[in-house]
């Protein structure tokens, strides 16, 4: 397990590399460029000034998250040749400076859907995201937009970026009649596409799920249980094709049985990351991220670590979201403090299945 922690850069995160270095067990970040749009080139010079700052600070970069996919890519318009030669040069360019894995989604429109980006917990004062079906009630898209950039403290959220949303409308209107045997197809344009270059240049693709793990706004969604990620590896049979599997993006739909998944995809070397946090169920469709601790919600994460352990131990691993906690403010789940304590227990769980392994 290479414990590393998600940065958004310089610029852009209330968080600095320093904080980040002091953490115990952490190895590197999994990178972000936060200013680039979706179908954008990221070109070497702006990839290598990111990389030499991180070296700098002592922690590694192998793992870039969010290079967008264009919607016009997942639409599958004539345009798209255009944006998968695009994504073809970043590829190439993010592995001239040791990048291994690029984590992605092929979500239409919306990378996450919360109702509230604070809600507070009861139990202890703290805030997480939350999400209840039954708060959208008549609200579309457009609103759910509107009140997501008033809640983000005056910093860009990934997949709520505003040269993405600023055609939303327009968009979803390209949606219509989409079916999710046609995005798949468009997605298998797009791997048919690009997996050549990354078994070319030693890069694996690691697709992220829906979040939350169901239809939303009437979209095609394609990536959010266990028959969705088969169908997603058989689109293009390559150890490049792989997953990175987010357990609280999974763990909102209870049905997902997690540690089974990470058995079965670790064992056949197709998870190439994971996001690891907890949720707690609060009804149908209806949850909020908790603390990393097994019994601060109600995903496993002995079972969840221990899956892990036995199946592909030598994955990249970031906390994913956590709470706000002791008056922090920053970007909304990605505050330093409980992601911290996250990776600090995560790390605890490892040490305790190794030598509980090694004992045998």
């Amino acid at each position: 397990m290479k414990m590393t922690f998600r940065w958004f850069g310089e610029n852009s995160d209330v968080v600095t590399l320093k904080q980040i270095r002091q953490i115990p067990g952490m190895t590197g970040l999994m990178g972000f460029l936060d200013y680039k749009a979706a179908g954008e080139v990221w070109t070497e010079e702006e990839i290598k000034r990111y990389v030499d700052g991180v070296h700098a600070a002592g922690l590694e970069c192998e793992v870039i998250e969010s290079v967008n996919v264009h919607e016009d890519i997942k639409l599958g318009l004539p345009t798209r040749d255009d944006y998968i030669e695009n994504y073809r040069i970043t590829i190439r360019n993010l592995a001239k400076y040791g990048v291994k894995v690029i984590v992605y989604n092929f979500m239409p429109v919306f990378d996450w859907l919360r109702t509230d980006l604070a809600r507070v917990i009861p139990e202890d004062g703290s805030n997480s995201l939350y999400f209840d079906e039954r708060e959208l009630g008549e609200m579309g898209p457009v609103e759910i937009v509107r009140r997501t950039a008033e809640g983000c403290n005056g910093f860009s959220l990934p997949g709520w970026e505003p040269e993405r949303l600023a055609e939303l409308e327009a968009t979803l209107a390209q949606y219509q009649g989409v079916t999710p045997d046609q995005l798949r197809e468009n997605y298998k344009y797009f791997l048919d596409g690009i997996i050549p270059t990354c078994e070319e240049v030693g890069v694996s693709m690691a697709c992220h799920p829906d979040d939350p793990a169901w239809p939303i706004f009437g979209l095609p969604r394609i990536a959010h249980c266990q028959d969705d990620f088969d169908k997603i590896l058989a689109l293009h049979d390559s150890p490049c094709n792989g997953l990175c599997l987010c357990t609280g993006s999974l763990g909102s739909n209870p049905d997902n049985d997690i540690p089974a998944m990470i058995r079965r995809y670790g064992a056949m070397g197709r998870i190439h990351c994971l996001h690891i946090r907890n949720v707690k169920q609060l009804g149908y469709h209806h949850f909020r991220e908790a603390a990393h601790l097994s019994s601060a919600g109600d995903l496993d994460l002995f079972e969840i670590v221990k899956a892990m352990y036995e199946t592909c131990p030598d994955v990249y691993v970031r906390p994913d979201h956590g709470r706000m906690i002791w008056d922090e403010t920053g970007r909304p789940g990605y505050g330093l403090y409980d992601r911290a304590l996250g990776a600090t227990y995560l790390n605890g769980l490892w040490e305790a299945i190794d030598k509980m392994a090694r004992s045998r």
